[in-house]
């Protein structure tokens, strides 16, 4: 059975898919918020001095290496007992670990160790995360009509744009309202605490959630893989290939695309901490506009051109735009950063549906598990860190929009071969090759 031919009708209540389709708010509400508030956290963990900044995002990039291992371990689960459980399991653990980082004590309390155990809670809130991303798009895929797939999973999209958009506003709020001094006091555990409330009430929501229904079908068919993950290898390994690659052009255009962007503008002193952050607000206000566009879009065209339209921007855009916001002047800097948003919402809102279509169910969460999150973890938990490191070694502040570019030109060859997943389109291509091989006989 291949990953068309699934069911054409919901079998999912519509209060399960929104359960679902919102829940990826928490996620990408903590991880945008420790990018966001990255600056204030480099003076609250590790002391504030030259390098802290840098320390700050290389925890960020080590804790993002967690991400892959969580999330072969919630494919598995999710792969073997169902998705429902899974995404309850790592909520469960999401909410845990943002209430700790909430009560940690700071440098001034405890010196470097602060830092270590920021860096220990990263690493276990990264594998939590690890399968959520993933299996939401999973669930939502496989409770989607088929003609609105494209739509419905870039829900998962948009949905984590809200939880940045959350953390961005709040970050910016918490930033403006305090002085320096209260900010580092007290005042960075407030977005943390709002996060731990957040994911519980996500987590109570899917304890109501129904179970996919092509996972009922795998029990009643008697089709679930004793090993998922070896299944997937075994079976899908071209389409690993091609989910890496669709990935690793989503991760980098969102982390450096738009996460970094803060950070980038305040340590380059191109804008204040707080002014950067209101920036990012709007950006995100873009991403949640466009993400549902791109995902219906697809569902009219196919994924395919869609991608490779999206392939060129992000080889030609990226580069310039970061230009135009180095050069400062509060209109140039708002226009590259929505144009840099709004690429990454577009590839994020393709890719989701594109990657999830790749494997039939059996195996699915375990497929994307390998194929997304270690992608991610490459091209996204990696390259904020390297960016700034670059740009410091070199001085050339657009370098960030040339290495979007830069993967953005490996993937094209990809998205250009790769077959169309839209099962709509596929089955009509199928139809059309089948009366041309029957006008030929």
């Amino acid at each position: 059975m291949t990953s068309t031919e699934q069911h054409s009708s919901p079998e999912v209540s519509r209060a399960s898919m929104v359960v679902a389709a919102l829940s990826t708010v928490v996620e990408w509400y903590d991880f945008t918020l420790y990018l966001y508030f990255a600056t204030v956290l480099s003076r609250v963990f590790f002391g504030g001095g030259h390098n802290s900044l840098l320390a700050t995002l290389a925890g960020f990039a080590i804790a993002y290496g967690m991400r892959p291992l969580g999330a072969m371990v919630f494919g598995h689960i999710g792969d073997r007992i169902g998705r429902q459980r899974t995404l309850v399991l790592s909520m469960m653990l999401m909410t845990l670990a943002m209430l700790a980082t909430a009560l940690l004590p700071d440098y001034a309390a405890i010196g470097p160790a602060a830092g270590a155990l920021l860096l220990l809670l990263r690493c276990f809130m990264a594998f939590s995360v690890g399968g959520e991303y993933t299996g939401v798009v999973a669930y939502l895929l496989e409770g989607a009509r088929e003609d609105r797939r494209g739509l419905i999973t870039s829900l998962a999209a948009a949905a984590s744009e809200i939880g940045a958009l959350m953390a961005v506003a709040i970050a910016a709020l918490v930033v403006g309202a305090m002085s320096t001094a209260h900010l580092d006091g007290w005042g960075w555990r407030i977005p943390f605490f709002v996060g731990a409330a957040l994911a519980g009430c996500v987590w109570f929501a899917r304890s109501t959630m129904e179970e996919s229904p092509d996972f009922l079908r795998q029990l009643k068919q008697h089709s679930v893989p004793d090993s998922p993950l070896r299944y997937t290898l075994a079976h899908h390994r071209p389409a690993l290939l091609r989910t890496f690659a669709i990935s690793a052009l989503g991760s980098i255009t969102y982390y450096v695309g738009i996460t970094y962007v803060p950070a980038f503008l305040s340590s380059s002193g191109i804008l204040a901490e707080g002014r950067s952050l209101w920036l990012s607000t709007i950006a995100a206000v873009a991403v949640i506009l466009v993400t549902p566009l791109a995902g219906a879009l697809s569902d009219r065209v196919g994924r395919k051109p869609v991608l490779i339209w999206l392939g060129v921007a992000g080889m030609l855009l990226p580069l310039s735009m970061f230009g135009l916001m180095a050069g400062g002047g509060e209109l140039p800097i708002a226009a590259g950063a929505i144009v840099l948003a709004c690429l990454a919402g577009g590839v994020s809102a393709v890719g989701a549906p594109a990657t999830a279509e790749q494997f039939p169910g059996e195996g699915r969460l375990s497929g994307l598990a390998l194929g997304v999150t270690v992608a991610t973890a490459i091209f996204g938990g990696l390259t904020p860190f390297l960016a700034e490191l670059f740009i410091r070694m070199t001085g050339w502040t657009a370098l960030p929009g040339a290495m979007i570019a830069v993967v953005a030109l490996a993937v094209i060859p990809v998205l250009l071969t790769m077959p169309e997943t839209q099962p709509g389109l596929v089955r009509t291509r199928a139809r059309e090759r089948t009366a041309i091989e029957g006008s030929d006989i």
